[in-house]
């Protein structure tokens, strides 16, 4: 019952590795020599995919030989004939000669084993190593000896190969064929009845050698018997087969065997001398050794199991006879095999280098181990080294996949160097090692990147235009073409036209001017630069632009009425009793320009000899410095000259007459302030009344002016037109910055020696206050209405 039993698990197993090995692989045959385009199997049909899906799929055919012989028709789906097939060729000496290929299908991927079947053709003749056999036979020798003939080799197998001979017609000897089942066939002379020298001392014969195909071929060779009176007893082996075994590793001068030979003749004629029998073209004293006179078989050279594992040996025995008798025998030694062999790795590239955008298992190689020994040493498995995103699937038996395992990033890493080792199942085991190099492509992955969010420029007003003020960059961690950048503007901001100030170089980033910038106009503007890559799709990045004009020292100092009418001519009196001090006009003057470039500063010109004069540097009031005597002249020309601050520096001039009169009733100056009121309508009220008109009129022009800019202001941050506005200095000097001067006039009631404080049309804000100085250098604030508009 138990037996019973297992013969029924035995028989399971055997079913269940048969239905494995099915459908792991495909098999088919065919006969070698088939004509180019020979059909050899239906490859969609028995891997179960649609003809039309094989292009599409990618089905991909590999083998392991440098030649094509097969390919697959991706219209028909077959497998046929591509290279000429010589079973010969590919299987020497091999009774079962296939063709392993490996069928690859992507999408999902499907791999499939197909193994070939090369069916022997007789496509080779017999043929004999000789063209001519000289034997020498001793006419003493009995009726029924023998005598070994050459061998015939045929390069076909199977029943294509020599199968048997035949020998021309005569009366003295006969052929016997020697069929050694899984050994080659032979022949040997029978010698039929006693020879006479005397009668007939040569015979000539003719030995054919048939093969088994249909119809036979054949060779022949020329057989030339020499008769020879001697010796009557042959030497023979005390067996006619001897066997032995020795490993692959055996050193030069081991012992395999030793040979026993006898003969019943006495002395010289039975002296025995051993000796190997060249058959065909192998010669046994190239790897073998024999003692002629013991018959000692030992190493003469290395052995290799891999190359050959057996060695089939015609031995012979001659004795010293006069005319020595020999007899022959044969040796089969056979070779055991030893791990001397360590696994070789064979790598087959699909696609290398590999996009970093990869598919997690897409087949990257086929990788393929062999080892030549033979049972367990020649039993390899192999595996991947290290932790990288790669991974070896098992296909059939010895056959792998390099896949990818998961995600890939070139920036990262650019390639990567895969070990791979196999191990055979020897004792002890043997390993070798091989590295992959796997380059990994870029895609565009990355977008340009700069190195600031926001990017500061600084340029001088006045500058040539086409001049170079910045180069922007930006860096792309791609390469080649998903790295090279290039940039634009954009011009999103509709009140400034940025286009027309600037433009970008769409390769480097250099920005250059389209024209000159004027502080006074535009101070600062705002634009994008958008950069782009080159890449399939294309990515992109923006940085802001921030430009900010530096104010250049390009405007003069403007002197302010009532000193700055063109072709006027300016003049002052002071009474001649004025003591030290005594305050003679004030020069007011402002700079269109900013900082430095608007501190101003007075100086004062008289002519040699006079010292009556002085004027504040910051303040441009004019003063006495001293009494007046009798030889200060009546009428002082007095030339006053207005400085800025800025490199270099810019100045303008006034020129004042100063009268001396002799009483204060002679002064007489325009809208001077008066002690006292007078009750008639006199000439200083005259003045203050021009006076109130003229601020009413300006007052109300910069009213206008104030609305109208107003309605057309805009809430960027970076206006093209600044808020113009004179400041006062803590030195007393003004600055000013507007091209368009719009102003409200604040005169007092005192004379023109007054201070005057002109503020912007749009200026001062809600509830600001206007500034006056009075004679005394006395400043007083005057507030103004509220605006009503924000």
């Amino acid at each position: 019952m138990s037996r019973r039993r297992n013969n029924g698990i035995l028989f399971f197993l055997v079913m269940l590795f048969a239905s494995d090995w099915s459908a792991a692989q495909i098999s088919y045959s065919i006969t070698e020599e088939a004509d180019k385009g020979t059909v050899v199997g239906n490859l969609a049909k028995d891997l179960n995919v649609n003809v039309r899906d094989l292009q599409t799929r990618n089905l991909n055919i590999v083998s392991g030989h440098s030649k094509k012989y097969l390919e697959a028709n991706f219209k028909t789906g077959e497998l046929h004939v591509n290279d000429r097939i010589d079973r010969e060729e590919l299987c020497l000496n091999t009774i079962k000669c296939t063709l392993n290929l490996e069928a690859i299908l992507s999408d999902p991927v499907v791999h499939k084993r197909i193994e070939v079947l090369i069916n022997d053709v007789n496509d080779n003749a017999p043929v004999f190593a000789e063209e001519l056999f000289s034997l020498n036979i001793y006419e003493s020798s009995p009726a029924g000896e023998r005598f070994l003939l050459p061998l015939a080799v045929d390069a076909d197998s199977g029943s294509n190969s020599v199968k048997t001979y035949k020998l021309s017609v005569n009366e003295y000897f006969s052929l016997d064929v020697q069929s050694g089942g899984e050994h080659s066939v032979s022949a040997e002379l029978l010698l039929l009845k006693a020879l006479d020298r005397e009668k007939q001392a040569t015979i000539n014969l003719k030995l054919t050698a048939l093969d088994g195909g249909r119809p036979p071929l054949s060779g022949s060779v020329q057989i030339i018997i020499h008769i020879i009176d001697a010796n009557d007893n042959t030497p023979s082996f005390s067996r006619t087969l001897y066997k032995a075994r020795v490993t692959e590793n055996a050193p030069v001068g081991f012992q395999i065997i030793q040979l026993n030979a006898t003969d019943l003749d006495e002395g010289e004629n039975a002296k025995r001398v051993y000796s190997f029998v060249k058959r065909a073209n192998f010669n046994p004293s190239d790897i073998f050794f024999i003692n002629e006179e013991t018959g000692d078989i030992s190493v003469k050279s290395e052995l290799d199991y891999e190359a050959q594992s057996k060695f089939e040996i015609h031995v012979q025995v001659t004795d010293k006879g006069a005319s020595p008798r020999r007899s022959n025998g044969k040796l089969l030694i056979e070779v055991v095999d030893v791990n001397d062999n360590t696994p070789e790795i064979v790598v087959t590239a699909l696609m290398n280098p590999v996009k970093e955008d990869a598919e997690i298992g897409s087949v990257v190689a086929l990788v393929t181990v062999t080892d030549k020994d033979g049972g367990k040493n020649g039993q390899a498995r192999c595996k991947l080294v290290g932790s990288t995103p790669f991974k070896l699937n098992s296909n059939y038996k010895s056959y792998y996949s390099l896949v990818v395992d998961g995600p890939l990033d070139r920036e990262a890493h650019a390639t990567y160097n895969l070990t791979i080792i196999a191990n055979d199942d020897g004792v002890p085991s043997l390993s070798s090692t091989t590295v992959i190099n796997v380059q990994i492509s870029d895609v565009n992955d990355n977008a340009p990147h700069f190195l600031d969010s926001v990017i500061n420029i600084y340029v001088k007003e006045n500058s040539p235009v086409g001049a170079s003020i910045f180069t922007i960059s930006a860096v792309d961690a791609d390469k080649i073409e998903n790295a090279r950048v290039t940039y634009y503007i954009e011009d999103d901001n509709k009140n400034i036209p940025v286009t027309s100030f600037i433009n970008i170089n769409s390769d480097n980033g250099e920005i250059i001017t389209l024209q000159s910038f004027n502080y006074e106009e535009l101070k600062t503007f705002q634009f994008k630069v958008k950069a782009t890559d080159c890449g399939v799709p294309p990515l992109s990045s923006n940085v802001t632009v921030n430009v900010c004009i530096l104010d250049e020292n390009d405007n003069n100092p403007t002197i302010l009425a009532p000193y700055s009418e063109l072709g006027s001519v300016n003049s002052e009196t002071i009474p001649y009793s004025a003591e030290a001090g005594y305050f003679v006009a004030k020069i007011r003057a402002v700079d269109a320009d900013s900082g430095y470039n608007a501190l101003l500063s007075y100086h004062l010109s008289e002519p040699k000899g006079n010292n009556l004069f002085r004027i504040g540097t910051s303040t441009g009031e004019i003063r006495t410095k001293r009494r007046m005597s009798d030889n200060d002249l009546k009428t002082h020309h007095l030339l006053v000259l207005v400085s800025d601050n800025g490199e270099p520096s810019l100045s303008a001039t006034v020129s004042i007459d100063v009268m001396v009169v002799e009483s204060t009733a002679d002064v007489q100056t325009q809208f001077r302030h008066v002690s006292k009121k007078e009750d008639n309508f006199s000439d200083l009220n005259l003045y203050l009344l021009i006076s109130i008109v003229s601020v009413s009129v300006i007052f109300l022009l910069s009213l206008i002016s104030l609305i109208a800019v107003r309605c057309h202001r805009t809430d960027s941050d970076f206006s093209r037109y600044s808020a113009p506005m004179i400041t006062t200095h803590p030195d007393g000097s003004w600055s000013y910055s507007k091209a368009t001067q719009q102003y409200d006039v604040c005169f007092s009631s005192d004379t023109l020696k007054s201070d005057v404080v002109v503020f912007p049309a749009p200026f001062p804000p809600v509830d600001a206050e206007l500034i006056s100085i009075n004679g005394n250098d006395t400043f007083t604030r005057t507030q103004t209405l509220p605006n009503t508009e924000k």
